[in-house]
């Protein structure tokens, strides 16, 4: 199988470094995302390197277009011609829609769903002319069965589903696939600040397998997505949700 260049925004969260490892390990050489001024990639590209994954960074506000054109022209100034992307960035600004401020809600589409038509929109169009491309888009359990508080977060997860169906029609002929992963609670540092009880007694008790997923769990199957094997599969919502939501 030929070498494939992946980028993978938020790629320094914990569910976004699973999945560049991942792709990593399956041979591709791996970029992810930073957001200038709030991470610092040096230490990140360290530790990994350490851990033998060799991988790069580019900085890049995926909400914002501009950015992401600047991002994708430093990408084509290096020579990196991206085949993989998995649009993985993502906030959460919860609250129930009656106490939500118009800036959270701003900023959760514009993080969440934005990004996805920015970073797809601006590299999509160089798969195309290549003839082979991978498009995964993680959304999530509550995109599908919505959340209490999660108006903003359910709305932009389900977008992502829809914009996946739409463009994967588009590209169906051309050698580009466009799938989604919607993954549910999984152990990371977010659902970590979740208080033990309520684990305990509200979110555990809805998943039938009676745990948390794993970000390597995930992270397997979005690499799957995006192999040569994976080639007949587009336009695709897979769950991974433990069985909370079956559909």
């Amino acid at each position: 199988m030929p070498k494939r260049t992946a980028l993978v925004t938020g790629g320094m969260g914990c569910l976004g470094e699973a999945i560049a490892k991942a792709l990593c390990d399956a041979g591709h050489a791996v970029w992810v995302t930073y957001f200038p001024g709030f991470e610092e990639p040096e230490p990140w590209l360290e530790r990994v390197r350490k851990e033998g994954y060799n991988m790069q960074a580019v900085g890049v506000d995926v909400s914002d277009y501009d950015s992401c054109r600047e991002c994708a022209e430093v990408l084509a100034t290096k020579g990196v011609a991206i085949d993989i992307l998995v649009n993985n960035a993502g906030i959460t600004r919860d609250a129930s829609l009656g106490k939500m401020s118009k800036e959270n809600w701003d900023a959760v589409l514009r993080t969440n769903l934005d990004s996805v038509f920015n970073m797809t929109g601006l590299l999509y169009g160089g798969m195309v002319e290549r003839g082979w491309g991978r498009v995964v888009s993680i959304s999530s359990v509550n995109g599908s069965k919505g959340a209490y508080g999660q108006t903003n977060y359910s709305a932009a997860k389900a977008g992502i589903v829809g914009f996946t169906k739409a463009l994967a029609l588009e590209v169906a002929r051309k050698g580009v696939t466009v799938n989604a992963v919607s993954p549910g609670y999984l152990d990371t540092p977010m659902v970590a600040k979740v208080p033990q009880d309520v684990l305990d007694s509200q979110v555990l008790p809805q998943i039938p397998l009676g745990r948390l997923g794993k970000p390597s769990e995930i992270a397997a199957l979005v690499a799957f997505m995006c192999s040569e094997p994976a080639a007949f599969m587009t336009g695709a919502n897979v769950a991974m949700n433990g069985g909370q939501h079956m559909y």
